[in-house]
């Protein structure tokens, strides 16, 4: 299926490894232009080279373009870079990594301030930034990495809860408003377990709680999901990349669950 979105420019956040690299790759292998930040320089380079192999011609004698800003979006700064190397963005995936695991009595205001501001209000600056100019051209998709907690909320990670639900409710209001009619879609998607760094580090987390080695650990979490496996970071980005498209434009305002049918609920 041709997507309809080659040409476009994307700003996809965190995108040197993980979740944000395989949305970032499923983009450039639809003729899209990516810009892509992280913080860490080394990796966030080698992404770059791996992209700008994976960029793909579709319809025109252009090859997409790769750019790189190495960067915290959670700051003034971070945005202020990236905004610098281009301004008008078609995409925008909103990611940044989560807050960690941990007990809630042990939480202080610094550690929920910091879950905030990296997991609602950056996500909500970067839309603020960007959605009046995809509407006045017509089209724009916003894509916003959040997390299955939102639907299944996970006792260890109550910083993510909060903060995620807060952008949650936050998405579910501008989607329906008048830029519903530009063109323009938000929509959050939700990974359950993915193979990525963060679930290792997750799962080595609840090994030590649980007193059980790793290895044990992570063959329980598989069998606890229907599908018997974890997602990979390709098929997370297949899915991003679909939202993005022409096709998708009438569905905004919507919280897509990917979780191998862990969630066990109807709705």
């Amino acid at each position: 299926m041709d997507l309809g979105i080659s040409g476009r420019t994307a700003l996809v956040c965190g995108a040197s490894k993980g979740l944000g690299y395989g949305c970032a790759e499923a983009l450039v292998r639809e003729g899209v232009n990516v810009l892509i930040v992280a913080r860490g320089a080394e990796a966030l380079a080698e992404a770059a080279k791996k992209l700008e192999a994976a960029a793909t011609v579709h319809g025109s004698a252009v090859k997409p373009w790769v750019r790189q800003v190495a960067a915290d979006i959670t700051t003034v700064e971070g945005r202020a870079a990236a905004f610098a190397l281009h301004k008008d963005f078609d995409i925008v995936v909103t990611n940044a990594g989560g807050p960690p695991p941990g007990d809630f009595r042990d939480w202080d205001r610094e550690a929920w301030i910091r879950a905030v501001d990296a997991n609602m209000l950056t996500p909500i600056e970067l839309i603020k930034a960007t959605v009046d100019g995809m509407a006045a051209r017509g089209f724009g998709r916003i894509v916003n990495i959040t997390s299955s907690s939102v639907k299944a909320p996970i006792d260890i990670l109550g910083l993510s809860n909060g903060a995620r639900s807060g952008l949650t409710g936050f998405v579910a209001g501008v989607a329906r408003s008048g830029i519903a009619a530009k063109g323009v879609t938000l929509n959050n998607l939700l990974p359950g377990s993915f193979d990525t760094d963060r679930l290792k580090g997750t799962m080595a987390g609840a090994a030590r709680k649980s007193g059980q080695d790793f290895d044990t650990v992570w063959e329980s979490r598989k069998k606890n999901i229907p599908a018997k496996r974890f997602g990979t970071p390709e098929e997370f980005g297949a899915i991003c990349a679909f939202l993005c498209s022409v096709q998708a434009g009438y569905l905004t305002g919507q919280n897509i669950l990917a979780d191998g049918g862990a969630y066990p609920g109807t709705y």
